[in-house]
């Protein structure tokens, strides 16, 4: 990418997110410009030069050919990115964030074998799906992905992910920032040996071990409703843990549990009843017992209040001189203990020399992961796959990522810019221009081919200046 008088090298770039193909017209009786698909096409692409694509030659047939073109270069674009994100953005890469997220399919995809049914973060258990790994920098810009089968456990997937970036991107010293899900004493093993660094959430039964530590008072607040402080390993290791408080987890996670609890209470004192009741009465033991067991599986965070037994006890009234007994007791501790730890976690991880509120920062970052899943998901049409072959469900998933790429670049543009990190209302805005393609016939026999653009509102001029993207003030011969 050579140099450009007066812009910088990373908005050059950038100008690629508004690339396509421009509208042709041609002059028809009287002088009337028509355009091949009967309005003005939009700007992407005519702004910058690019050549015209009849409509006809444009089908759903091309399109899928080209996707088996693009995916070959899946590698190679990955080392492009992470060399053009060093020029453009000065950005480094002693940090990435991983996580995982899934896509259904619409259709059975039977020729897919990593169409498999599992976890699903759409909530559509009823469709086979494919996982996605994904790895960005903090900033949010991705890396790389990979695609794993629908039943793969976000566990299971660690090493391969950690060995794919090392061989792409060499052996340095890494700070893999991951969520509690990805979280196993192998995994974290292997990164040690690897000579990585790793921050890393932990399953909240670890709390227990710092229970002391929730009950003093020397918290860090880092933000508003945020407060933090560092520990040492219970265990003597080389490790360090964050302990984490949100107030606003406080609230949400209390009123969700005590909803469940007084939902689990309710249902719990109807079973009685039935058991307890003169007529219709439940005499069964092992249909009671399921029945407890699919109300805590219904109220998971409640069920471990409750401690339920039931027995057998003489009924000389009824033939089989049996009937149930059911006793619902609620254990205070646990419930004392919960109050204790809520809005708490807990973060782990082998860097030394951190403070609390780096740490904390640096693994809030993983809502940027999240938040590009949100997008690819909602935005670029990643959701859900309607390929029924292996290698065009790779591809789509490709050009989502590139798409993706393509987003959180123009991200990085409008902040240098001060426009926020809003690209949606941005697109919607330069939507409005439009360009135009004249032709006009000589008697030489060969046409005469002008591109015009039309001129915007105050409001998006601004936004272009700010951006410096100048558009052309006359038409353009082509």
């Amino acid at each position: 990418m050579g140099a450009h008088p007066g812009r910088p090298r990373w908005a050059l770039a950038s100008t690629r997110l508004v690339e396509g193909g421009p509208g042709s017209a041609a002059v028809g009786e009287g002088g009337h410009v028509t355009g091949t698909g009967g309005t003005a096409a939009p700007l992407w692409g005519s702004l910058f030069g690019f050549g015209v694509v009849a409509p006809d030659k444009v089908n759903e047939d091309r399109l899928y050919r080209a996707l088996d073109a693009l995916l070959p270069h899946k590698d190679a674009l990955f080392g492009h990115f992470q060399k053009v994100y060093g020029e453009l953005f000065g950005t480094t890469f002693d940090i990435l964030l991983y996580d995982i997220t899934s896509t259904y399919f619409e259709g059975q995809a039977q020729g897919n074998p990593q169409a498999q049914h599992g976890y699903s973060r759409d909530s559509r258990p009823d469709c086979v799906q494919v996982c996605i790994a994904l790895v960005v920098t903090p900033e949010g810009l991705p890396l790389a992905y990979e695609v794993f089968d629908g039943n793969r456990t976000d566990v299971t997937t660690v090493d391969e992910i950690v060995e794919m970036m090392r061989d792409k991107y060499g052996h340095e010293r890494r700070t893999w920032v991951m969520d509690r899900g990805m979280v196993s004493e192998d995994n974290l093993q292997m990164l040690r040996e690897a000579k990585a660094c790793y921050l890393v959430g932990t399953p909240k039964s670890m709390l227990k071990q710092f229970e002391k530590d929730l009950l003093e008072h020397d918290w860090e607040q880092v933000q508003s409703d945020v407060e933090v402080k560092l520990r040492p390993s219970p265990d003597g290791a080389n490790e360090t843990f964050v302990l984490c408080r949100s107030r606003g987890r406080i609230e949400k996670e209390r009123a969700m549990r005590e909803r469940q609890r007084v939902r689990l209470q309710t249902e719990l004192n109807n079973l009685k009843a039935r058991i307890d009741a003169d007529k219709r009465v439940l005499r069964n033991r092992s249909t009671a017992e399921r029945r407890v067991g699919r109300l805590f599986q219904k109220y998971p965070r409640a069920a471990r209040f409750f401690q339920i037994d039931i027995s057998e006890c003489d009924d000389p009234k009824h033939k089989s001189a049996k009937r149930l007994a059911i006793s619902i007791e609620q254990k205070d501790e646990h419930r004392q203990w919960a109050e204790l730890s809520d809005g708490c976690y807990l973060l782990r991880t082998n860097l030394q020399g951190q403070d609390a509120k780096t740490l904390w920062k640096t693994y809030i970052g993983l809502t940027q992961i999240e938040d590009s899943f949100r997008i690819s998901k909602h935005d670029l049409g990643l959701r859900p796959l309607y390929h029924q072959k292996p290698e065009r469900t790779q591809a789509h998933i490709l050009v989502c990522f590139l798409a993706l790429v393509l987003w959180r670049t123009l991200q990085q543009w409008m902040d240098g810019c001060g426009l926020g990190t809003a690209p949606r209302k941005l697109l919607e805005e330069m939507a409005e221009i439009r360009s135009l393609d004249v032709v006009l016939p000589t008697g030489a026999g060969k046409d005469i081919r002008l591109r015009t653009v039309s001129r915007p509102e105050q409001h998006l001029a601004i936004l272009l200046q700010k951006m410096e993207l100048p558009l052309p003030n006359k038409p353009k011969s082509i």
